[in-house]
């Protein structure tokens, strides 16, 4: 509301000192004349990227402190929330000037102005094409307007992934109006309806979207169409609070919608030069000294040497690091720490996605966080002086995982079992075919192996691939898989308040985050 007032002035004031020189100051800024052509619009439209991009990998933001909720990192310095939702995961302080106020309002606001800015910038097209102006063929209006839904429907997809409420708009909204707030289920609901239209309009014929759009990604009109229906699936499942949600979700849309998504890993590039960047995933975690280190509550199950069960039965304050004997090729082997180490530098550890990070480097932190092990899938890029490379915006697993699931819930485990194992083989674990409602192969080196020493069901086979494919990748899906899988620690938060700020700008009763997940799955 105050941007839109300062704006306004800005544009009144430029307007008056436009008529006593007689000249346009291009310095100045107006919305009309940069979106007052067919062109321009387009190119609007296609530089939305980057800005739906850059605030899901921020440092600062929601994301980053639900990776230390659901256990995705660890971290004991105070930077982006971290230590603040290592400490208390039972509240989110959202009173004035609160020691997260940055990061809980950060993407909050990146999306809803995304939204805003897709539907104004549709909203000048649809006035040029009223007042024949249009230039674009059939063809490039719709790859405009495709994509154009297909931002819109991420944009307010994640928001209705984090918060409690957001505002919608549409084609319709004028700038001058100040919608609402609705809550996360009707939130989620129109962004599927906006992908919903992004597949439609797709459908009747679409140019090639150039690889500039979405950094590095070249689509042609099925391709598109293949990632907006991911991009559904993701959120369809994404917006349970609860297990109970999770379990009444259209089960049958979501496996349609994964089984016909993409066929390969969905890698953006990231480059500092491009502008496309994924800050903490492939930066920040990076960093050396209580910045980042994996937690052993979910991904401890890949041990088979009992240390893992041990772990687990020892009180929370007095856990120790401990070394983890597995089958799985994702971890480094090696009897002792010495071995993994010699394998791999800071930065490139390729194939595999973790290292036991060098003994000079450990932060003793006695507790759920402390463990000898760092995520490093994006060595190669984050070793580049420029952090560029590819980065998993959605890998191919976490829609063969989503399917999978469908499948378990719904009474046909014989097709989830070749999809779980994909991953499974490819990392020289046994498979899981004919597995039903049994427990995973391997004895006792069965992978995962439960809290209790038991082996895993192929529900439990399902969690731990997704968690190991999809880690450091998309937005926030190990806590919105956790909280829907009722697996979070007993009485972590399960939603975010929209932000003070908002809620002052509103005129409105600001409140706190309180609403917290149940019993856990395993007794965290």
């Amino acid at each position: 509301m105050r941007t839109y007032a300062r704006l306004v002035g800005a544009v009144a004031l430029f307007g008056l000192t436009a008529c006593e020189l007689g000249v346009t100051n291009f310095g100045s800024p107006d919305v009309a004349r940069v979106l007052s052509d067919a062109g321009s619009v387009e190119a609007a439209i296609s530089g939305l990227g980057s800005q739906l991009n850059n605030p899901q990998r921020a440092s600062e933001s929601v994301n980053t402190q639900a990776k230390i909720l659901a256990e995705e990192t660890f971290a004991s310095v105070a930077n982006f929330g971290m230590a603040a939702r290592v400490a208390n995961r039972t509240l989110v302080s959202n009173e004035l000037g609160n020691d997260n106020q940055t990061g809980n309002l950060a993407n909050f606001n990146s999306f809803q102005r995304v939204t805003r800015l897709t539907f104004n910038t549709l909203a000048a097209f649809n006035n040029l094409v009223a007042a024949n102006r249009n230039t674009l063929s059939a063809t490039a209006v719709n790859r405009m307007r495709a994509f154009a839904y297909l931002v819109a429907g991420q944009s307010l997809g994640m928001v209705s992934l984090a918060y409690d409420s957001a505002s919608i708009a549409d084609e319709a909204i004028n700038t001058t109006d100040i919608p609402g707030l609705s809550g996360a289920a009707d939130v989620n609901a129109k962004a599927i309806e906006y992908l919903d239209s992004a597949v439609v309009i797709a459908g009747r014929g679409m140019d090639a979207l150039p690889n500039t759009w979405i950094s590095g990604v070249a689509l042609n009109q099925a391709d598109f169409v293949r990632l907006a229906r991911s991009y559904r699936a993701r959120y369809r499942a994404g917006v349970a609070r609860t297990p109970a949600e999770r379990a009444a979700l259209n089960w049958a849309a979501i496996i349609a919608d994964a089984t016909n998504g993409i066929s390969a890993d969905h890698n953006i590039s990231i480059n500092g030069q491009t502008g496309w960047g994924a800050g903490f995933d492939a930066g920040q975690i990076y960093v050396t000294g209580g910045w980042h280190s994996v937690p052993m509550k979910y991904v401890g199950m890949a041990d088979s040497s009992g240390a893992y069960q041990a772990w687990v039965a020892t009180p929370s304050a007095s856990r120790r690091a401990f070394l983890v004997q597995t089958l799985d090729g994702r971890w480094p082997a090696g009897g002792t720490r010495a071995a993994p180490q010699a394998l791999s530098t800071n930065t490139i550890i390729a194939p595999r996605y973790l290292r036991n990070r060098p003994t000079g480097d450990d932060v003793v932190i006695a507790g759920d966080g402390e463990s000898f092990y760092d995520h490093r899938r994006y060595g190669l890029t984050q070793s580049n002086t420029s952090v560029a490379g590819p980065y998993t915006d959605m890998s191919k697993t976490e829609m063969d995982m989503l399917a999978a699931e469908g499948y378990i819930r719904t009474g046909q485990a014989a097709l989830a079992e070749p999809l779980i194992d994909i991953s499974r083989l490819r990392n020289g674990l046994p498979s899981v075919v004919g597995v039903g409602a049994g427990v995973v192969p391997g004895g006792a080196a069965c992978v995962p192996k439960l809290p209790n020493g038991t082996c895993g069901t192929l529900l439990e086979a399902m969690k731990y691939e997704k968690r190991m494919e999809t880690a450091f990748t998309g937005y926030m899906i190990w806590y919105t898989d956790s909280r829907g899988w009722g697996d979070l620690p007993t009485g972590t938060v399960i939603e975010w308040p929209v932000p003070y700020q908002e809620m002052q700008a509103r005129l409105q009763p600001f409140y706190n985050g309180t609403r917290q997940s149940g019993a856990s799955t395993y007794g965290f």
